[in-house]
């Protein structure tokens, strides 16, 4: 009989488990994968370069679109390095506010991340837990900015506006009733802070939930362990950051080793992995929900005890508020002139990078001392773990190059940039 020659297959573009415009074009000896050639370019939308024809605070809702499953972390890393080409650093109170919602939009992603890669894997059940929570999450999201994903909260100087007294509550609909919505807002009678506590208390419950379908049971461990193993060496020098990274047991967490924010004042832990494949992988963002809860805790008791503005009060930098931008002629001038013209940022290069849920990101901004970017260039995690992909898929079946993108928690907003 003769041998089956080596033939060509595409995963992808609309296959259900690319996550997001991915061609993989899979070099196949019968059902084991050969080569893994990603090719990316179907998505393109030049965010770096709208970015440099804009002024500076009129980019920050690009970076929402990019990783558009960790909205706040990308806005983050803009306004940071904004803020270090200006000098300036935010109030105490915007910057525990900052953490906290970045430790949000981390469970966010890492509710959709194991809520697809379950489903790609064959496990439905927790898509629908998981997106459950992530509803709940999302209303913050909607509380603080009026939007539900793409919220342009974090601004240079500060964020938007401070955290409100009341959540947004359901209403008698022909789907609810009275006793119905008396339920649902149980936990949304009290401010933002109240609610988030609430949530706190309940989500270690669901995490745990998640944990007994999934973590010893027997297809998800044979689908996941030994499946797409990278060493520790290999994992940096393929340039590897956040859980692919602490999946392959290297103990690299920006919040720790380069502090921003309040990180420092923190308490929590960095899981890693042991043996560097998909099943540690999944180990680590699971641990990581827990520690991100944590930190959330303390974002809480801190904001509870401690009040004060939340941003800077420098109205060439940030807005005058709308009573005084209606009374006073400077102030309207003030806020005409940010609005439209923005700010100069003097010159000079600057690098700054955040911990964002998928590995570091990183904006990096020469400025020529113009109102906008001379150049900005943006450090993508899932762009590196993508040009992985073909090490990691030689040799496994086709079956595991779904679980192998899974694991990589790829979205391709921010891989094509």
């Amino acid at each position: 009989m003769p041998e089956i020659s080596s033939y060509t297959v595409n995963f992808g573009p609309q296959h259900p488990a690319a996550h997001g415009v991915l061609r993989l074009v899979l070099e196949m000896d019968g059902e084991v994968v050969r080569r893994a050639d990603p090719h990316i370019g179907l998505l393109h939308r030049a965010t770096e370069k709208l970015a440099e024809t804009k002024p500076f605070n009129q980019s920050i809702g690009y970076m929402d679109r990019l990783d558009y499953v960790s909205m706040m972390c990308n806005e983050h890393a803009y306004v940071l390095a904004i803020e270090k080409l200006l000098g300036v650093r935010p109030p105490e109170r915007a910057q525990y506010i900052r953490v906290m919602f970045d430790e949000i939009t981390r469970i966010l992603n890492h509710l959709l991340w194991i809520g697809a890669h379950g489903l790609d894997v064959g496990a439905m059940t927790v898509f629908l837990y998981a997106f459950k929570e992530r509803e709940e999450l999302m209303d913050c999201y909607e509380a603080v900015s009026g939007a539900r994903m793409h919220a342009t909260y974090y601004r240079p100087g500060g964020v938007y506006r401070d955290l409100p007294d009341r959540m947004p509550r359901y209403r008698v609909s022909e789907y609810h009733n009275e006793k119905d919505i008396q339920r649902m807002n149980a936990e949304r009678e009290g401010s933002m802070l109240d609610f988030l506590e609430a949530f706190c208390d309940r989500f270690s419950g669901t995490i745990e939930e998640i944990e007994t379908l999934l973590t010893d049971n027997r297809i998800w461990k044979q689908r996941l362990v030994d499946v797409a193993v990278v060493s520790p060496e290999r994992a940096l020098q393929l340039g590897f950051t956040g859980p692919m990274l602490r999946g392959s047991g290297v103990e690299w967490d920006l919040r720790r080793k380069q502090p921003y924010e309040v990180y420092d004042r923190m308490e929590f832990d960095i899981p890693v992995g042991t043996n560097g494949d998909c099943y540690d992988r999944y180990l680590v963002r699971m641990e990581e929900l827990r520690q991100s809860v944590a930190i959330i805790r303390q974002c809480i008791d801190w904001l509870r005890r401690n009040n004060g503005p939340v941003m800077l009060n420098d109205h060439k930098i940030a807005p005058p508020s709308r009573e005084e931008m209606k009374d006073d002629m400077e102030s309207l001038i003030h806020h005409f002139k940010l609005f439209t013209e923005g700010y100069c940022t003097p010159p000079g290069e600057v690098y700054a990078s955040v911990e964002a849920p998928k590995g570091e990101f990183g904006a990096y901004i020469v400025s020529d001392g113009a109102n906008k970017p001379y150049r900005l260039k943006l450090r993508a995690p899932g762009f590196a773990h993508m040009s992985a992909m073909d090490e990691m898929a030689q040799g496994h079946m086709l079956a595991d190059v779904v679980t192998i993108m899974g694991t990589l928690d790829i979205v391709f907003g921010e891989v094509d940039r």
